[in-house]
């Protein structure tokens, strides 16, 4: 029996040379496409709702447009084996990707024309919101599988999930903070068209990078959709996903769905939050774009170290500790008030940090449990499961903070639901310690 090749080990240098190279400088450029349009139909939104005036009951239940997301695992099988229509010449995943970044870009101009105040009120600003949230989810679905398929092996997809990640993460940071400087002096409708030209970077990689060599579907290509293929589509990538994975499956899709609730709940008040602590846009995107940048950066890079030395399990157990101290961490400022900036800083970066890291731990986690020939349709049923309890959970977010406003300052209501927010992540790290002992015991792993 030969024995395997010794894992290659890359020096600093090797290392910056690969984050460098064009395809994975692409990549980064993907994930930013890819993370640009989820804050401006969440966080940012909100905090866009509420310098209108809306209350935050009515802006909990329109994050849940964010549903597109979690359900976006019943469309993709259809991006998975059909060419998207009017772009099928470009390829299936660069096809996809196409079409949804200028739905995304035409939503978001859409939605600064028409205004949270304007015809139809608030319905009409929230289908919009509705549209971009769909594309975004659709570009996400072909994009995480473009990455998936691009990667020739184990090194190379952490490479790229990373440079994604970070991608991802810029675009998070520019619709989280610096979009705030923006709304400050161009207000918040030039904001959001800034925001759809900014589409397209994402749209310059997806031209510039071919189609990846495994975009091939589990059934093969061509010939017409039988039954038996649309029933494999469908109902394939689940059926392999347990048959892998063994009774582990359902403690693993559990862990996911649970993991990062103490984020997805906080979202729809965050930017509401920081508006009712009274400080000026210009400071909020400041912080955001100074400490809040560092910390996520570091977050990503000690994120995929933890998930490489200490492996995925272990990484997610640490990132699930971290993020629900990082969520907590608001409780201190909504108690002390915004008199103290040092403090809103250190909450913003712990956070920031902490949700970088899970992140990344996460993603990670999960690509490693996709099948060769499901990758789009396993992995988009894989970031809708770990999106489900979350996206509906949030909607309730402000039903919470207003019910807790009774008898109580605003601040004081804050602070008991940051608290709550944090100790949700309890659930998830009891499932990955349980997964780090099985993981622990080789005679048991897949």
């Amino acid at each position: 029996m030969t024995a395997p090749a010794p894992k290659k080990t890359f020096t600093l240098r090797e290392t910056a040379m690969a984050l460098g190279s064009p395809p994975v400088a692409k990549m980064f450029a993907l994930g930013f496409g890819s993370g640009l349009p989820f804050l401006l139909t969440g966080a940012t939104f909100g905090y866009w709702l509420r310098d209108e005036g809306t209350t935050l009951t009515a802006i909990g239940f329109l994050s849940w447009v964010g549903l597109a997301y979690t359900f976006k695992f019943l469309w993709a099988p259809i991006i998975d084996r059909a060419p998207a229509p009017f772009a099928g010449g470009l390829g299936r995943r660069r096809g996809w990707v196409v079409l949804a970044q200028g739905a995304i870009a035409a939503a978001l101009v859409a939605m600064a024309a028409v205004g949270p105040n304007g015809p139809g009120g608030l319905a009409t600003i929230g289908a919009l919101a509705l549209v971009v949230a769909f594309a975004s989810a659709t570009q996400d679905i072909a994009v995480d599988a473009w990455r998936i398929e691009a990667a020739s092996d184990p090194d190379e997809l952490g490479l790229f999930t990373s440079a994604f990640t970070l991608g991802y993460r810029v675009a998070l940071l520019v619709t989280d903070a610096l979009i705030l400087v923006f709304a400050q002096h161009l207000g918040w409708p030039m904001s959001y068209v800034l925001m759809a030209a900014m589409m397209g970077i994402g749209l310059f990689a997806a031209m510039k990078t071919p189609e990846p060599a495994g975009s091939m579907s589990a059934t093969g290509e061509g010939g017409p959709m039988t039954i038996g293929k649309a029933a494999d589509a469908v109902f394939g990538p689940l059926v392999e996903f347990f048959r892998h994975h063994g009774p582990w499956a359902l403690l693993m899709l559990t862990m996911i769905s649970l993991y990062r609730l103490p984020e997805f709940v906080i979202g729809p008040v965050a930017g509401p939050f920081y508006h009712d602590l009274g400080l000026n846009k210009d400071v909020v995107g400041g912080v955001r774009a100074s400490v809040g940048l560092v910390a996520a950066f570091s977050g990503i890079a000690l994120g995929g170290l933890a998930s490489l030395r200490l492996g995925y399990v272990r990484a997610l157990l640490l990132g699930g500790i971290l993020q629900g101290l990082g969520v907590a961490s608001y409780a201190v400022v909504a108690h002390y008030g915004a008199t103290d900036l040092r403090l809103f800083a250190a909450a913003m970066a712990s956070d920031n940090f902490a949700y970088a890291f899970a992140g990344v731990a996460l993603v990670t986690y999960m690509s490693s449990l996709t099948s060769v020939g499901y990758t789009a349709t396993q992995y988009a049923l894989l970031s809708s499961v770990y999106t489900l309890f979350g996206k509906f959970l949030k909607g309730f977010s402000g039903v919470v903070v207003d019910g807790l406003n009774h008898g109580r300052t605003l601040m004081e209501a804050y602070a008991i639901f940051y608290v709550g927010a944090g100790l949700i992540a309890l659930p998830a790290l009891v499932l990955c310690v349980i997964l780090a002992r099985r993981q622990a015991r080789p005679s048991e792993a897949p």
